[in-house]
């Protein structure tokens, strides 16, 4: 059996090392924190969304990065393994709408403890307020780790590297991993805030801060080519736009983005096809015929919204409604099918739940996650170049590849 060191005790340094440690190696943890999974206590807004209840398929379908990679670890990791994992040590869950599996209790600490339960029952060793600053490589061959204080040297058979990525670097993510990966030879792909808010040019967003649309239709633009379309729940803020359909868009326009503004489409009312909203406002109006415009919008429109409506739609606000033209009808339903805003950036790294780049997957074995450069070498979770949209799918990447790294350890 061998002697195993993993920096990092997130989600996949935890799951890497009890694979590991079930498997009979004496096992090291190292985490420069107070404690381990300081980022998956604030995950789910301290809830804690630890995976999602769906099949394999369902959750490579969700993977916007290198899905094709995780294809070996997801099938031998399942979400319904971790589930199983979770309530074997105390923790009981439960899945809520989209297949987001949570603790019953609600409560981010409840999946730590369960976790460290399983480590003590294992015998894994965990150090914590230990921040490794380098990788002992001799050879092509890692022979363990360098730590910060002393330079004390600690050697090893193997090296787990799962130190996260560069969102919340509060929580301990500073990038660490990637300079580790560089200096075993590893490219390290462009690294992007992901799952983050957007920066909006118009200053109309101020006058909507903190006003929440649900079931609305989010779409991005490049010109004409369109770069993402989905429903969800949006939030105005005063710098731009977020929510969780944002934050999905986030993923896949982030690298276009960085070189040029793009155009967010919201479709207020996504249910109703152009010719319904327009008789639907026809309804309305036949009620309120003698009021002005600006009075006549309360069913159709939250009250914050109807201000940047009206000045989207070109009626003058003081206007009847029984003088509004079937041509200013149709403006008032464009203004609603295609509100747009101009995006023009994305926030930084500290308000992004996760990191778009990382270590490049071709240059690790996908069923493994050893190095292909490096023997005796692994990464796992957010420091490889993988990344999903919300919904419990990005943490499934760290049980999952984190699992595959603990067990594929030789003996």
């Amino acid at each position: 059996m061998g002697k195993v060191l993993i920096v990092g005790g997130g989600a996949a340094g935890m799951a890497a090392a009890i694979a590991a440690a079930g498997c009979g190696h004496q096992v090291h943890i190292y985490e420069k924190n107070e404690k381990l999974g300081k980022k998956l206590y604030i995950t789910g807004k301290g809830r804690c969304n630890v995976t999602n209840d769906c099949d394999v398929e369902g959750l490579l379908g969700h993977v916007v990065t290198n899905s094709r990679f995780l294809y070996s670890s997801f099938y031998g990791f399942t979400s319904q393994d971790m589930k199983e994992l979770l309530e074997r040590n105390g923790c009981p869950l439960k899945t809520e709408r989209g297949g987001r599996v949570f603790p019953v209790s609600d409560k981010s600490s409840d999946v730590i403890a369960a976790l460290s339960r399983q480590m003590r029952n294992l015998g894994v060793n965990v150090h914590l307020f230990s921040e490794v600053k380098g990788l002992t490589v001799e050879d092509q061959v890692c022979r363990g780790l360098v730590l910060a204080k002393g330079d004390e040297k600690v050697s090893g058979d193997s090296v787990i590297i799962a130190t996260g990525g560069m969102s919340y670097g509060s929580t301990g993510s500073t990038g660490d991993g990637y300079m580790f990966a560089g200096q075993a030879g590893h490219k390290v792909t462009q690294l992007l805030p992901a799952l983050v808010p957007f920066n909006v040019k118009e200053n109309t967003v101020k006058e909507l801060q903190g006003l929440s649309l649900r079931n609305v239709e989010a779409a991005v633009f490049d010109g004409k080519k369109e770069l993402f379309r989905e429903f969800g729940e949006l939030l105005f803020t005063h710098f731009g736009v977020s929510g969780p359909v944002i934050l999905s868009a986030s993923s896949f326009v982030s690298k276009v983005l960085k070189k040029k503004t793009l155009t967010l489409s919201i479709d207020l009312k996504p249910a109703l096809d152009r010719e319904q909203l327009d008789a639907r406002i026809r309804r309305d109006f036949q009620e309120e015929t003698n009021k002005q415009f600006k009075n006549a919008l309360g069913r159709l429109y939250p009250s914050k919204l109807i201000p940047v409506i009206i000045e989207k739609s070109g009626i003058p606000q003081e206007k009847k409604i029984n003088e509004i033209t079937r041509g200013e009808r149709q403006q008032l339903v464009e203004a609603t099918k295609n509100f747009t805003l101009t995006l023009t950036g994305l926030r930084d790294f500290k308000e992004a739940v996760i990191t778009q780049g990382g270590v490049a997957v071709k240059e690790v074995q996908p069923g493994t996650m050893e190095s292909k450069l490096v023997k005796n070498l692994y990464f796992a979770g957010e420091v490889l170049d993988l990344d999903a949209v919300t919904g419990g799918y990005n943490l499934q990447i760290a049980w999952s590849t984190g699992w595959a790294a603990g067990s594929h350890i030789p003996v």
